[in-house]
């Protein structure tokens, strides 16, 4: 009998960019290149001032699968992230930084049947890259332990190296547009209190790079607050109580 290979899921990338002309198409590219062709890649322009938009409708215009959006004004990425999410059609959602870049292989392994089967978030690992310098040795924040207890202790999981289910990003109503960093430790957490079985694998699937470009004004305060602010979810509570309290 022959023996037919197991379907992959089918998913959608959501890139959000802001004035990040100069490697926005590096991450496109990583994607579209994936032997586990993604039904689209939706990026979105966050009001960028430089030249992000017209580089997005260029990739547009060339890839029949990129799909480009362009914000009239800065949102910041969780907005930017739902107004891409809204258009997803896909089983499965990815988001990519647009300064991030997918490893070949990385569709493969986030979404094959034994990653996906009982399983809503898939989380990979990721070797960071500084500048021009050479890739660290992959990591993930979270051991694959309790989910509770990694959330708890940090930001442990992120976009670039995970992919989720659909209905799990509209189940928590995506992104919270009120934070402006530390939105992904927040969208993870409240996944994880909604439910969601995450998984982790062992495979190097993203770059975490580290480019030049504009970061947030006073962002180490500003994520400080906001730190305190995910800690304080419900569910958490019975993780860290001692930071509740």
């Amino acid at each position: 009998m022959q023996h037919v290979p197991a379907r992959l899921a089918s998913y959608d990338v959501v890139i959000p960019c802001h004035n990040r002309a100069h490697v926005v198409a590096d991450a496109v590219e990583s994607v579209l290149v994936q032997d586990h062709a993604p039904s689209r890649v939706i990026v979105v322009d966050d009001g960028s001032t430089d030249a992000s938009a017209t580089v997005i409708r260029s990739l547009a215009a060339t890839h029949d699968r990129v799909q480009a959006v362009i914000l009239p004004r800065n949102v910041g990425a969780s907005q930017a992230r739902n107004s891409g999410v809204a258009l997803a059609t896909a089983e499965w959602v990815a988001f990519l930084d647009s300064d991030d870049v997918w490893l070949p292989g990385a569709a493969h392994a986030l979404l094959c049947p034994s990653a996906t089967a009982g399983h809503d978030i898939v989380v990979g690992h990721f070797a960071r890259v500084e500048g021009d310098a050479a890739h660290t040795a992959p990591e993930c924040g979270w051991d694959g332990g309790c989910i509770g207890d990694g959330l708890a202790s940090g930001g442990v999981i992120g976009p670039s190296w995970s992919v989720v289910r659909r209905n799990v990003v509209e189940r928590v109503h995506g992104f919270d547009p009120s934070f402006h960093n530390c939105n992904d430790w927040d969208f993870y957490t409240r996944a994880a209190a909604a439910g969601a079985r995450f998984v982790r694998l062992d495979t190097c699937v993203a770059q975490y790079r580290t480019v030049a470009g504009s970061r947030l004004v006073n962002d180490t305060a500003i994520g400080e607050r906001n730190a305190q602010r995910v800690l304080a979810h419900p569910f958490l509570a019975a993780y860290r109580p001692a930071l509740i309290a």
